[in-house]
């Protein structure tokens, strides 16, 4: 998948390559002669012992890994495979990709010292999922599977299928799952997979779950769950609940960006796009992904700063292809802009990757560019699980609108006003118009 290139990613192309930065600029200000042999090529080793710093936790775990696998190299598989779930959980931390590749160097490690490790590629699985290489991941689960029976094979193999959108095989992926193992990564599963098929109740009693089983020995999981929790209780209306879901996330991993969306997701819910502004701001920094910058720009022009907005706006036109084509699909059609491109964006996501909220990205690029027929048709498949969300429910109410069916727009787009705190200050100002516009439900009047 198409990615932005951070400075860690560029650091470590670079070493990939055989040179680093102070090699690349000493040999711009030389006179050597033209003729010079070829730099060696570093080793998956030598490029995941590259110290990087860093203050946090996590950061201090991957220090201390790379120190013991130099002073105790006869352990050095085990504690590889732990550097790269280290790496892995920078990755999410920092929205930077760059870190998945040094966890994928990690595997390649791994595979040089003890070939056919089933823990390195159960690492390096992981590593294809986060890169949304579901197919490659699929693979590789199942051939764990076929080796071993292990909790987190099956959480792959169920997350693989999941993102391909075929969600019954993902359940029975999961449940082999649960059955093993009861735990926080089982039960944030289980959660999402009530949520997807429409279970609200049952998604918030399963990752109530999951935090309970959640430690500070591991914290950027449980973080994650709580900002789920957050998400589920915005969704049910209880606003106070998710803001204190949120509060326990940034407990576990401080400024965490994730919960601070959904932070700023309720305060814009509560009508306070200020205060949200305050909180999307260093979330929007850290994590400078389209979702991220999209909301942050809705609730600058909501809290009456239009020109700082528009330079949020010009950011994520210039990065968003890269970081997140199917959300940058989504906000160029909904601007209405550059609308072959966004279909485009969309047509190449659904190639590889056919879960539901895929199909409504191509769904809403489809009405965008007149293609109302192949615009019904993405959305009814992306309302065919039963997912109820208020983006989904909006769109789907737009789409038959512009199709002619009224009654059936009106009970979507009444769906999306039930479930309006999910939804930004531009699209809740959308959905008020689109109701206001749509012909009222002819009268019966009696004739006694």
């Amino acid at each position: 998948m198409r990615r932005l290139l951070p400075f860690l990613f560029v650091l470590l192309l670079a070493a990939l390559a055989g040179f680093g930065i102070s090699r690349f600029s000493s040999a711009r200000l030389s006179h050597a002669p033209e003729a010079k042999p070829s730099a060696p090529t570093s080793t998956p080793l030598q490029v995941v012992l590259t110290p990087l710093g860093g203050k946090d936790k996590v950061d201090r775990d991957i220090a201390g890994f790379q120190s013991r696998i130099k002073s105790t190299p006869s352990q050095a598989p085990a504690l590889l495979e732990r550097l790269g779930w280290s790496f892995v959980e920078k990755a999410r931390i920092s929205s930077d990709p760059g870190y998945y590749k040094l966890a994928e160097q990690c595997a390649d490690a791994i595979a040089l010292q003890q070939p056919g490790s089933i823990d390195g590629e159960l690492l390096r699985g992981h590593i294809y999922h986060a890169l949304h290489r579901f197919k490659d991941a699929e693979a590789v689960a199942r051939k764990l599977v076929a080796q071993r029976t292990f909790t987190f094979d099956y959480a792959l193999l169920g997350d693989a299928l999941m993102e391909q959108g075929r969600l019954d095989e993902a359940v029975d992926a999961y449940q082999k799952m649960v059955d093993l193992k009861p735990c926080l990564q089982t039960y944030s599963r289980v959660a999402h997979m009530r949520w997807l098929k429409g279970d609200l109740p049952g998604a918030i009693q399963a990752i109530r779950f999951a935090v309970s089983g959640g430690s500070m020995l591991e914290p950027e999981p449980v973080a994650w769950a709580y900002t789920k929790l957050a998400s589920y209780e915005l969704q049910a209306g209880h606003y106070d609940l998710a803001l204190k879901a949120t509060t326990l996330a940034t407990q576990f991993v401080p400024d965490y960006a994730a919960a601070q969306l959904v932070r700023g997701r309720v305060l814009l819910a509560e009508g306070k796009p200020a205060e949200a502004v305050d909180v999307l701001r260093p979330a929007a920094e850290k994590s400078p992904l389209p979702e991220y910058l999209w909301i942050l720009a809705d609730a600058l022009r909501a809290s009456g700063k239009p020109g700082e907005a528009v330079a949020i706006e010009k950011k994520l036109q210039a990065t968003g292809i890269a970081n997140d084509p199917r959300t940058f699909a989504l906000f160029l059609a909904t601007r209405g802009e550059k609308l072959d491109v966004a279909l485009q964006l969309a047509k190449e996501e659904i190639a590889n990757r056919q879960d539901i909220f895929t199909r409504d990205a191509l769904a809403w690029t489809e009405l965008a560019h007149g293609d109302i027929a192949a615009a019904e048709a993405d959305m009814r498949k992306a309302l065919a699980e039963g997912t109820k969300d208020g983006r989904l429910f909006y769109h789907a109410g737009v789409i038959a609108a512009a199709a002619g069916n009224t009654t059936e727009a009106r009970t979507f787009l009444n769906q999306a006003k039930d479930l309006e705190q999910m939804l930004m200050p531009s699209e809740r100002s959308a959905l008020e118009n689109k109701l206001a516009l749509l012909p009222h439900p002819t009268t019966q009047v009696s004739s006694r």
